[in-house]
């Protein structure tokens, strides 16, 4: 090895990286073309993921419809923001008259202002469409580059890991819907700039860099965030104690550090500030939602958007289809201890074990759950859900942050292999078929499979048209029935094709349940008034309930507060007891117009 050979490789032993060996030579007029096609690879397979919404855009998510509403009612924000300066961090344009905190929400504002051309240009749905395709290609390809850059420094195995990282089970569940969840491509990003703190002369220029990364995280996903900050923070500590001569760059380190935590704070201290203590601020998840726990079986089973999954197997095991967060399969379970077994030397290996088991640990949640049963066992989760903090993460998802790390693991295992396998030339075909081998044992059944799609109802064109300007003037919205929640969500996307020019009474998203006793926990949607309870009713019977003058009265008064200027019927399976009920309540007639029903509450709310 030469004296340029030798400084590499030190510099690779301090960022906690493999160096290259005189086996893996360095060829960069090859290498780019190797990265082209595993980039390729990254995005052919996110297509592959969501073929069935590319083949026809008039089709929707199946398994999560209310989200993909959402999601398009967050880019054409984005939008707003860009084209009318409107302020980022909360919203009037839903819940009229009050404020929706979209700091606290699923904003993604780091993707949907850059987005804005693509929702102005091709309309919300496909700016969330190719928000959450490239979402995951860009994720296994900024992974790729890690892996491939400085951990194994090999393409072969950076490119199994990444693959892993961008479309493992947990991540083909997210995907229904949850495009702030697969776009974990600031994640590599995060860990990148942390290696780099410790160079001798650069604390500030890195710590500067890391904090911003850092940032564009916090207006994707904060979930996502913290779980990399314990994951890094585990990693630091282990390389700390097991390669002492790294600690020479503890100075620079500590330094840059102390420079990222600093900017970032800074420049997050409004946004956070609103987030948890602006208009629509909430404390903490609902106890049902923070009771999302992962089930111990689902480990060694198959999602159902996996090639050897199924649906019904998988059902009983997961709260819904977008919470898939574990589901590895023994076979890969069995690898994965056998490769911390054969690898265990390695300090950062070791520390990627203890990660593993900690993250699954705590997404037991309150008591374990095996097999769809409570087992009565207490889980550690019961005395640190209730911290600040924490009480607004869900516990499942602590199983999701399992699979960049399984990512990593079958990275350095394929790195080793390879180099196994070019140090024993005579066992080399033994070496690879062995670790092909079993590489597709534990992987071929987690092939992702495309995700279930419907067709959505079109958008009518009362809405479309803009025929409901008339009715929004002086600060008034527009009321739908059934009103927008959990459950129905369809007006945020009708909301959305205008670009939030047409406000919208409730809705969907996480805002504080104000009654006293509730403590402002987190509800999905705002708090609920007489008339809402009983279109919700209708929603889900198909029958109008006995009305009485209360319940006329109620009407009036909650007309009023939404300040309604119009209120709206689409296409819905219960149209004809809605519209029944809706007449009953005000004693007036609607009338029929651009795919609508109409009444026209101007009037009644003056």
């Amino acid at each position: 090895m030469t004296t340029a050979d030798s400084s590499h490789a030190a510099d690779a032993s301090e960022e906690g990286a493999p160096a290259p060996r005189p086996d893996q030579p360095n060829r960069p007029s090859t290498r780019w073309r190797v990265d082209l096609l595993a980039v390729l690879s990254f995005v052919l397979l996110a297509l592959w993921v969501t073929i069935r919404l590319w083949l026809d855009p008039a089709d929707g998510l199946r398994d999560n419809r209310t989200d993909q509403s959402q999601f398009e009612w967050m880019m054409a924000h984005g939008s707003r923001v860009v084209t009318d300066f409107a302020y980022p961090f909360t919203s009037d344009r839903m819940n009229v008259p009050e404020a929706v905190n979209l700091m606290a929400n699923t904003s993604v504002l780091s993707v949907s202002i850059p987005m804005t051309p693509v929702t102005l240009l091709a309309g919300p749905r496909m700016s969330f469409l190719l928000f959450l395709t490239l979402g995951m290609a860009a994720t296994a390809t900024s992974w790729y580059f890690l892996l491939s850059r400085v951990v194994v420094r090999s393409p072969g195995p950076a490119w199994l890991g990444a693959t892993f990282c961008g479309f493992a089970p947990a991540m083909v569940s997210h995907a229904n819907a949850h495009p702030n969840i697969v776009s974990q491509f600031v994640v590599p990003l995060i860990i990148w700039r942390t290696l780099r703190l410790g160079e001798p002369g650069r604390w500030l220029r890195n710590g500067i860099l890391l904090a911003l990364v850092i940032v564009w995280q916090a207006f994707l996903n904060l979930e996502i965030l913290l779980m990399t900050a314990i994951g890094l923070g585990v990693v630091m500590v282990a390389l700390a104690l097991g390669r002492p001569e790294l600690r020479r760059r503890t100075r620079p380190f500590l330094a840059g550090l102390g420079v990222a935590a600093a900017v970032a704070l800074l420049l997050l201290a409004y946004p956070l500030y609103v987030q948890f203590f602006g208009p629509g601020a909430y404390r903490g998840l609902s106890p049902l939602i923070r009771g999302y726990s992962t089930d111990l079986a689902s480990y060694v089973a198959y999602s159902r958007e996996s090639l050897a999954g199924d649906e019904p197997g998988a059902r009983g095991l997961t709260q819904n289809p977008t919470e898939e967060n574990a589901f590895f399969g023994w076979p890969l379970l069995v690898l994965v201890a056998a490769l911390v077994w054969w690898l265990r030397r390695d300090v950062v290996v070791r520390a990627l074990a203890l990660l593993a088991v900690l993250f699954a640990v705590l997404s037991l949640g309150r008591e374990i759950l095996f097999n769809g049963e409570l087992t009565g066992i207490p889980a550690p989760w019961a005395a640190l859900e209730n911290l600040p903090i924490l009480h607004s993460v869900v516990p499942t998802r602590w199983a999701l942050a399992i699979t960049p790390l399984f990512g990593l693991l079958l990275a350095y295992g394929a790195q080793r292999a390879q180099t196994l396998a070019n140090r024993n030339p005579s066992a080399r075909p033994q070496v690879r078929f062995a670790t092909i081998t079993v590489l597709a044992m534990a992987l071929l059944p987690l092939l992702p499979t495309p995700l279930p799609a419907v067709r959505l109802e079109p958008t009518p064109t009362f809405v479309t048209s803009g025929a409901w300007r008339p009715y929004v003037t002086d600060g008034r919205s527009i009321v739908t029935l059934p009103l927008p929640d959990t459950h129905y969500a369809d007006p945020l996307r009708w909301s959305a094709e205008t670009g939030l020019d047409m406000p919208i009474a409730r809705g969907y998203f996480l805002g504080p349940d104000t009654r006293p006793d509730r403590h402002r926990v987190a509800l999905f949607t705002a708090p609920a008034r007489p008339t809402n309870e009983f279109f919700d009713e209708i929603r889900r019977t198909g029958e109008v309930p006995p009305i009485s003058q209360q319940e006329q009265t109620a009407a009036e008064e909650d007309l009023r507060y939404w300040r309604a200027g119009a209120v709206i019927l689409g296409p819905h399976e219960h149209a004809d007891a809605l519209r029944r009920g809706m007449t009953e309540l005000i004693g007036t007639e609607p009338t029929y117009t651009e795919g609508v029903w109409l009444w026209d509450v101007r009037d009644l709310t003056a």
